[in-house]
Parts: structure tokens; C-alpha cells; sequence
């Protein structure tokens, strides 16, 4: 049979265009697939030729011959200027998690790493309440605190750590929101609004080829200056009312809200936790008035302050504060004014007033080193957002331990890193919670009727009056610098530390018993073996010496590393 020449050209047609079809679907998948390939092999050959910085939360290690986990030590690196990158507290997990552990990451910045002495942090507190109330529990209580980073880093590690079996995650941050990676106050990375384009660099650079690429392209140049804290941030001021605030709040509340469905799909819990400040003894670090002032108001303000602050000075406190007021009719946005105010209404007696004033003045303080009364209302609403989700207030919690419901020196050392007595608060606080989300057959193991007290909790960490004093000196340091020299109160302030820093007399017998009796009640606590090594290092090198090896925290680390590295 013939068929017409139509036909077969109607046949042949589609024929053809299968043809084409499958071979630009066949360049197509080469094109992607090529790149692909190659930007692969690439990353495979940078990592083993040991370019950039392995960025996982921990790395593979061995405890006395057995395989474990180990705190890594570059993870910060993609987040920081070269060389000013901040490090956790070195810290070990064994490979295998035993049957009956429970095991708890605590996140956060600085106050979560435990500055300024990450050996007497609320982690390390928690860890021995803990341990008194549940003795027949196994509780590890990791400490994977970074100080200067932020939600924005957060996640990431939490993303990481899920790998870890945790029970629990235990978050501390809010206070530099602002001031950390990404946001529109810091120094350590450029600033973005977009959330996207914030995850999509940091998945770059969690890449050897992102590293390099971000490199050659100047975005970290070499020549960076070394880390100098707060005071590198002198000049990176953020007005409350700043367009840059919005979404700051907004990444906050997204950033919260994964790291907790991040955390409960891996079946872990979650505590969060608002920010506690110091309100009442700790001035703004800056202040700016407000957009707009006009030469003669900024005159009359000026003057006005100028009489109010004499006034203050004499005692006269109801005529400063109307002094202030007037001022404050013209500018109210100055942070340090409604410090100045919150002080007079103090003096008079109007506590709820006061209060009132040192909220604001802290909230409008431009260098933004405190969590604003806005991130702690994200922070309780994203808590309470389900089942397996816990809060502690410790804003609530530390307003409720002081006078007049204003936190201030009693609890903190300076503007959010608190002494002994808030470390112990905010540690029972946790421990609380910590203690009605256990499984029923861990809680039914409790021993005693409440949590252990401050003196105990002490004694087992061996806080001793030396290390009192130590501390306290740490703290003075760094109050000798910027921003803490622009402070309205920092001579005040200055006095009261220099008289805990210089402590009493210490009896060096007594300490050392204090030491050696801790380190009975739990032999493999190597902090208490690190701390009891630098304290006999002038007296007993050789004593020294065996506590700091006792203090490795795993095998092949170096005995003298930067666990001192406080400041």
C-alpha cells in the first residue's frame, strides 16, 4: 500500500521535534550538570588542599582513646574579621551518647558563654543544680556559646547540633541582635535587611569555594585590626526609630521561630529565654538627638540640661527634673536625658516612674549592646508558639530579685553580664523549667524538695574569694575603655568594681582546700582541674602542671590554650 506524501511528511514532523526536544534537554543538563561537577570538585580539592575554614559546629576528636566530638574551634570564622574571629569554650561529647543521657546545648551569645569567666556561667550553674536534684541522671550540658554572634548565627548551629541527639536546646540571646553578624550596627560583616539574602551568604560561605571567592573579592581583607569588643563599635550608632530596626525585629522573630521547628522536628525541645539588663546603674552608651533639631532648640535643650544637671548635682531633684522635662519637650528622643530623669524621679521616690524612664533610656540608647524592651516580646511570643517549647522570663524573673523591679548593680556587673547572685537567679530560673520538662521517669529520680542553693552551688564550682576578686578585676578592665568611659555614671560604677577587685585578704591554704574539695565531689569536671592548674602555677609548678593536663578537654589539645581569653 502507498502512502501519500503528506503523510509521511505529518509523521516525520513530530519525529523531528522529539529529536530537538531531547537534545536540548540533553544540553541543558549538561550545561547545569557541568558547573555543577566542577564547582564540586572544587570544593573536594579546596578542602583537602586545606583552604578556608571547616564551618560544622564540632569535629570528629578522641577522649583517652575513644572516639568523640569536639568543640570547633574556626566555626565563627565566616562571621568575623580575619583574626578577630571569637571561639566556644573548648568542650567534649563522646561519639556514642550512653543509654539514660540527657543531653542539653546551651546557645547564646556572651552571657550564655558565660563572660566574664565562662568557668562560672549560668551553663555551668545549671549544670550543677542539675546534678544535685538528679544524681542518678547522666546530664551532659554542652556549652556551644559564642560571644558577638546573633540569631542570624544561631540557626545554623542549631541546624548543625541536631545531628548531635539533643533533648534539649537552652537559648540566650537578644543583646546583639543589632550589633552582631549582619545587623545594622555592627562591624563584622556588611549589613543586609533581606533574611534570604543573609541565608544565602551564609550558606556560601559555609563553603571552602564561598570563602575564597568572598576573599578575593576584598569582602575580609587581611589587614583587619585586631578585636578591640565593644569598642570597635563606636561608630556604628542606630537611632530606635531607625527604618534599620524593623527588620531587626522581623529577622529575630523568623530566625527564633526556625530554630525551634528546626529543633522540634529532630525531636529535641526547646527553652528560650528573654534578656535581662541592668537598668537602673548602667547609663547609655550613646546618644543622638533627634532627626531634625533646629539650631535654637538644640540651644535651649543644651541649656536647659546644663542648669538641670547643676541642680541634680546639689541634691535638688524636683527642680532638675522639671529642668529636664522642659528639655525633654524639645528632644525626648536623647537617651541620656531619660537616664538623667529616671535618676531624679529615684531620688523622689516615683520608682514606677523611674522605671518607666530607665526602660526608655536604655531602649533608646544608640549603641545598641542591650536586648530593647521590643526583642524581649518577640522572644515571648515565638516561646509561645506550641507544645516543647519552653520560656523563662529572666527579665521578669532578675526585675523580680531587685528593689522597685529595677535591675541594677546587685545583680550585674556591668550592662548585661551578671555577678555571682543574677548567674545563680537566672541559672535557677533554667533549672526550673529545665526541671518540669524532663521525662517523668527522669523527674520521679529527684533527690530533696528544691534546687541547690547559691553557697552550694559555689562550693562545687569552686568560686572562692580569689576568683571573686580575679573576676571582678576582668570586668574593671574592661570598663577602663570605650564605650564604658562615656557612660554618665562610669566613675561610680569604677569605684564600686575597683573595692570587689581588690577583695579581702585571701589565705591561700583555704582556697587551695576549696579547690581540692571540689575537685573530690566530681574528679571529672576539668574546669575545676584548669582553674586550680592556673592558680598553683606561681606557687607549685608542678602541681600545675598535672591539674592543666587533667583539664584537656580531649586528646592533642594544647595544654595552654586561650580558655583564659576573657577580655
Amino acid at each position: 500500500m502507498t502512502v501519500p506524501a503528506g503523510a509521511q511528511i505529518t509523521k516525520a514532523v513530530p519525529t523531528l521535534r522529539s529529536r530537538h526536544y531531547r537534545r536540548w534537554l540533553s544540553i541543558s543538563a549538561t550545561a547545569i550538570l557541568v558547573p555543577v561537577l566542577l564547582l564540586a570538585v572544587t570544593e573536594v580539592v579546596l578542602r583537602v588542599c586545606g583552604v578556608g575554614t571547616p564551618t560544622g559546629v564540632m569535629r570528629s576528636c578522641t577522649d583517652q582513646g575513644r572516639a568523640a566530638y569536639c568543640d570547633n574551634q574556626f566555626f565563627a570564622a565566616p562571621f568575623f574579621p580575619p583574626g578577630t574571629y571569637r571561639e566556644p569554650r573548648p568542650y567534649m561529647i563522646p561519639a556514642r551518647k550512653a543509654p539514660g543521657t540527657y543531653r542539653i546545648f546551651v546557645l547564646g551569645e556572651s552571657v550564655a558563654w558565660g563572660d566574664p569567666d565562662p568557668t562560672y556561667g549560668f551553663a555551668r550553674y545549671l549544670e550543677v543544680m542539675l546534678r544535685e536534684h538528679f544524681p542518678q541522671v547522666k546530664f551532659e550540658v554542652i556549652n556551644a556559646s559564642i560571644t558577638a554572634i546573633n540569631s542570624h548565627v544561631l540557626l545554623p548551629m542549631v541546624e548543625d547540633l541536631v545531628q548531635y541527639q539533643p533533648d534539649l536546646f537552652v537559648i540566650y540571646t537578644g543583646n546583639t541582635e543589632v550589633v552582631g553578624p549582619f545587623g545594622p550596627g555592627t562591624v563584622l560583616t556588611p549589613w543586609d535587611l533581606s533574611l534570604p539574602a543573609i541565608r544565602i551568604r551564609i550558606s556560601l560561605n559555609s563553603t571552602r569555594l564561598g570563602q575564597l571567592v568572598e576573599k578575593a573579592a576584598g569582602g575580609r581583607q587581611e589587614n583587619a585590626p585586631e578585636w578591640r569588643g565593644m569598642e570597635m563599635f563606636l561608630e556604628r550608632q542606630v537611632r530606635a526609630d531607625s527604618p534599620q530596626m524593623r527588620p531587626v525585629y522581623e529577622n529575630f522573630a523568623a530566625n527564633l521561630r526556625d530554630i525551634v521547628a528546626v529543633a522540634r522536628r529532630s525531636g529535641s525541645q526547646v527553652l528560650i529565654s528573654t534578656v535581662a539588663t541592668n537598668l537602673k546603674d548602667c547609663a547609655p552608651f550613646a546618644s543622638l538627638h533627634r532627626e531634625g533639631i533646629r539650631q535654637d532648640e538644640l540651644n535651649s535643650w543644651e541649656g536647659l540640661v546644663q542648669r538641670g544637671a547643676v541642680l541634680e548635682s546639689a541634691g535638688s531633684y524636683a527642680e532638675a527634673l522639671k529642668l529636664y522635662l522642659a528639655a525633654a519637650g524639645i528632644d525626648p528622643q536623647y537617651a541620656e536625658l531619660q537616664f538623667r530623669m529616671a535618676r531624679c524621679l529615684w531620688a523622689l521616690g516615683d520608682f514606677a516612674g523611674a522605671k518607666e524612664r530607665f526602660v526608655r533610656a536604655q531602649d533608646l540608647d544608640t549603641l545598641r549592646f542591650r536586648a530593647d524592651s521590643r526583642l524581649n516580646e518577640v522572644i515571648r511570643t515565638v516561646a509561645g508558639s506550641g507544645p516543647g517549647v519552653g520560656l523563662v522570663d529572666a527579665a521578669a524573673v532578675v526585675a523580680g530579685e531587685s528593689a522597685h523591679e529595677v535591675p541594677g548593680s546587685e545583680l550585674f556587673y556591668e550592662h548585661v553580664h551578671m555577678n555571682p547572685r543574677g548567674t545563680y537567679l537566672l541559672a535557677r530560673a533554667f533549672f526550673r523549667q529545665v526541671a518540669s520538662m524532663l521525662p517523668p521517669e527522669l523527674r520521679r529520680s529527684a533527690v530533696g524538695a528544691d534546687v541547690a542553693s547559691q553557697e552550694d552551688c559555689e562550693r562545687l564550682l569552686a568560686f572562692t574569694p580569689y576568683d571573686r576578686a580575679r573576676v571582678a578585676r576582668l570586668v574593671l578592665r574592661k570598663m577602663e575603655r570605650p564605650p564604658f568611659t562615656n557612660q554618665l555614671n562610669h566613675s561610680k560604677e569604677v569605684l564600686r568594681l575597683k573595692s570587689e577587685a581588690e577583695g579581702s585578704r585571701v589565705d591561700y591554704a583555704e582556697i587551695f582546700a576549696e579547690y581540692q574539695w571540689a575537685i573530690m565531689q566530681n574528679p571529672q569536671d576539668r574546669l575545676l582541674h584548669l582553674n586550680y592548674g592556673f592558680l598553683l602555677h606561681r606557687y607549685e609548678p608542678a602541681a600545675a602542671e598535672k591539674e592543666l593536663r587533667a583539664a584537656l578537654p580531649y586528646d592533642n589539645a594544647p595544654v595552654l590554650c586561650n580558655w583564659r581569653k576573657f577580655d
